[in-house]
């Protein structure tokens, strides 16, 4: 019996810090906004424990701040935390296509699936696309992660894909920051999710890198605008 209560309590602890994790996404909890465990506990209805855990991790993902006898806050990201972000992320995806350039193309390849569950990422990234275009940003988090995590999957050791996917989303929670209060977004958003893609299909790693590097300039050039104005 025990261990089923350790199963139900971890679950509920992810469960929490993924639905805070969301709300920080979303903006619904700004940069330096604070609240303590007990409030949050009392928000979900569920006991101390738990809600404890979640900040904690929450904490080391770098998306909450531990204020000493004063509970949590929201960890706020400056446009130079977003270049070191840019940077990092770019060396992940760079050890991915060095891999592939160097020869390790045809094992990843010749895997059954593999094409079926390229497929399944380009389905993700014609979803993003839609809602990059659409200027819907919520939208386009959600897919654009889970596009980027599937796809790390595909050609990255697992400990690299967890990297870039926790990068990506400290990326998406600094630009959330600082595109807060933009009226529209409507063609102002990355949209070359399917291009990234077709270069992948056709094992041009070349094209691939050209591609992820587009983007970094795109959303650096966006934060610096909207921080401009």
């Amino acid at each position: 019996m025990a261990g089923h209560g350790a199963v139900t309590r971890n679950t509920l602890r992810q469960q929490i810090a993924d639905a805070l994790r969301d709300e920080v996404l979303a903006g619904r909890l700004q940069p330096g906004q604070a609240f303590t465990v007990k409030e949050i506990a009392e928000q979900y209805g569920v006991s101390a424990t738990p809600v404890r855990e979640a900040l904690v991790d929450l904490s080391a993902q770098g998306l909450l701040d531990s204020v000493q006898h004063r509970g949590f806050e929201v960890h706020a990201y400056s446009l130079e935390d977003y270049r070191g972000m840019i940077e990092a992320r770019g060396l992940v995806t760079e050890g991915i296509f060095h891999r592939l350039a160097a020869g390790e193309w045809d094992t990843i390849t010749a895997d059954p699936g593999y094409l079926d569950a390229l497929a399944a990422v380009r389905r993700r990234g014609e979803e993003a696309q839609r809602a990059a275009t659409a200027g819907e940003l919520n939208i386009l988090i959600g897919y654009d992660l889970r596009f980027w995590r599937e796809l790390g999957g595909l050609y990255g050791n697992p400990y690299l894909s967890d990297f870039l996917h926790r990068l990506r989303v400290q990326s998406w929670v600094c630009t959330v920051q600082h595109l807060r209060g933009a009226t529209d977004l409507r063609g102002r958003l990355w949209a070359g999710h399917t291009e990234l893609v077709d270069a992948l299909t056709r094992s041009d790693p070349a094209a691939a890198h050209a591609v992820v590097a587009a983007y970094n300039a795109h959303s650096l050039a966006l934060l610096d605008r909207r921080d401009a104005e």
